[in-house]
C-alpha cells in the first residue's frame, strides 16, 4: 500500500505514555502522512509537563478524559495502558464514537473483550487491535503463501519467544495477565491462527518459576494448541532468558523458518527462509516502520470508511486462547475451546512499506518510564 496525499489527517490521542508509546508509536506516527499526534493522556502531571514540552501537544490527565473525548480535538485514540486497564479506557472512547487502535492483547478476559465490542456497536467508531505485523510486508506475504498452498498441506508450527525482563518492572508483579503468555505468547497464537486459517480446539500448557526470579507468575511457559483437523502448534515463551525468537512452519511440500519474526526496530527485518521441493530461498523486505505502517493503514480505513483487519473479533479470538492457557496452568488439565468458523484474515492489500525511524528515543531518553527488558 502506497501513501496518498490527504487534505485531512486523522488526529490521534495517546492514552498511556509508557515505553511502547514514547519509543515506538509516537516516532512512528510521523511516518504516516494521513495521521498526526494531537494529544497525550497520563496520570503523572509532572511527567505531563515534560511530555508537553517535548511533543508540543496538549497533555491531559486521566481524570479529564471525558472532556478530551468530547472536545472535538481528536478523531482516534491509540490505547497502550497496562493490559488490565484496556476495558476501563476502551469503552468510553468507543462509546463516544471515536476510533480506537488498541494495543494487544485486547483485554484480560473474554468478558472484557465483549464489553469493548458492545461499546463499539454503541458508538459506531472503528476498532483495530494493534497487531502491527498484519501490515508488515514479510508477514503478510508469508500468510498469503500459506493460504495459497505454497508449502502444501500445513502440518505443524513451532515457535519460541523470550527476553530477560527486569524484576523491578511493573509487569513483574501483575500476575498471569502481565506475564509472558499474554505479552509474548500473543504473537505465536495470532501467527498460527492466520497461517493455518483455523482456530484451535484444545489448549495444553505447563509453566515453571525460575528459582532466582521474583515474578508472581510462571516466567517460562510451553503451550500446545490442537486444531480440529489434526494439526498441532506449540510455542514456548519466557521472561527469564536471553533474547530469542523464531518460528518454524512445516507442510507436506515444504517448510519455513522465520527469524526475526515478532520484533521491531530500525534495524529489524522480518526474514523467512523456505525449503520447497528441496530448493531453499531467502525472503525479506528489509527493515520497515511497523508502528507507522499500522497507523497509516488504520487511518486509511477511517478515511475511506473500511472495516480494519485485525478487528475486535480477531482480538477476542486470541484472548479466549490466552484465557484457556491460564486455566490449563491452574488446573494442569487440557482445556477445550468451542469450534469457531475461520475468518478471512490478513490480506495482501494491508501491506505497508515505510522507511524505519532511525532516531527513535533510547531507554534513557524516555520520560518517566522504566524499560521492560534488561539490556
Amino acid at each position: 500500500m502506497h501513501q496518498p496525499i490527504h487534505d485531512k489527517k486523522i488526529r490521534y490521542a495517546v492514552i498511556g505514555c509508557g515505553q511502547i508509546s514514547q519509543q515506538s508509536f509516537i516516532p512512528g506516527i510521523a511516518r504516516a502522512t494521513n495521521s498526526t499526534l494531537a494529544a497525550l493522556v497520563t496520570g503523572d502531571m509532572k511527567k505531563a509537563e515534560a511530555l508537553e514540552a517535548r511533543y508540543g501537544v496538549r497533555v491531559w490527565h486521566y481524570d479529564a478524559l471525558p472532556d478530551l473525548l468530547a472536545s472535538g480535538e481528536i478523531d482516534a485514540v491509540y490505547l497502550a495502558t497496562p493490559n488490565g486497564l484496556h476495558r476501563q479506557y476502551a469503552v468510553p472512547v468507543l462509546e463516544a464514537g471515536l476510533h480506537l487502535l488498541l494495543e494487544k492483547p485486547m483485554a484480560t478476559s473474554v468478558e472484557d473483550c465483549e464489553a469493548i465490542l458492545q461499546a463499539q456497536r454503541i458508538g459506531g467508531g472503528k476498532l483495530m487491535i494493534a497487531y502491527r505485523l498484519h501490515c508488515e510486508p514479510g508477514t503478510v506475504e508469508l500468510v498469503s503463501r500459506c493460504r495459497n498452498g505454497d508449502f502444501g498441506t500445513l502440518v505443524g508450527f513451532s515457535s519460541v519467544f523470550g527476553q530477560d525482563v527486569s524484576q523491578s518492572n511493573h509487569r513483574a508483579h501483575g500476575g498471569y495477565w502481565s506475564g509472558p503468555v499474554p505479552d509474548l505468547g500473543n504473537y505465536p497464537i495470532n501467527a498460527v491462527r492466520h497461517m493455518f486459517g483455523a482456530e484451535p480446539v484444545e489448549v495444553t500448557a505447563v509453566g515453571v518459576c525460575t528459582p532466582d526470579r521474583d515474578f508472581n507468575f510462571d516466567d517460562t511457559v510451553s503451550v500446545i494448541l490442537r486444531f480440529a483437523d489434526g494439526r498441532i502448534a506449540d510455542f514456548t515463551v519466557s521472561y527469564a532468558c536471553a533474547p530469542v525468537e523464531g518460528l518454524t512452519l512445516f507442510g507436506s511440500r515444504g517448510s519455513v523458518k522465520v527469524g526475526p519474526c515478532y520484533t521491531f526496530g530500525s534495524s529489524v527485518a522480518i526474514t523467512y527462509t523456505t525449503l520447497i521441493d528441496g530448493k531453499k530461498d531467502h525472503h525479506t523486505y528489509g527493515p520497515v516502520e511497523q508502528f507507522g505502517g499500522e497507523t497509516f493503514y488504520f487511518s486509511e480505513c477511517i478515511l475511506n470508511d473500511r472495516n480494519p483487519e485485525p478487528d475486535g473479533e480477531d482480538g477476542l479470538r486470541d484472548v479466549r486462547v490466552l484465557a484457556a492457557v491460564e486455566a490449563a496452568l491452574i488446573t494442569g488439565k487440557p482445556q477445550s475451546l468451542p469450534p469457531l468458523a475461520a475468518r478471512e484474515g490478513i490480506q495482501r492489500e494491508q501491506m505497508v512499506i515505510l522507511p524505519p525511524v532511525e532516531d527513535e528515543p533510547s531507554d534513557s531518553d524516555l520520560i518517566g518510564v522504566m524499560a521492560q527488558a534488561v539490556s
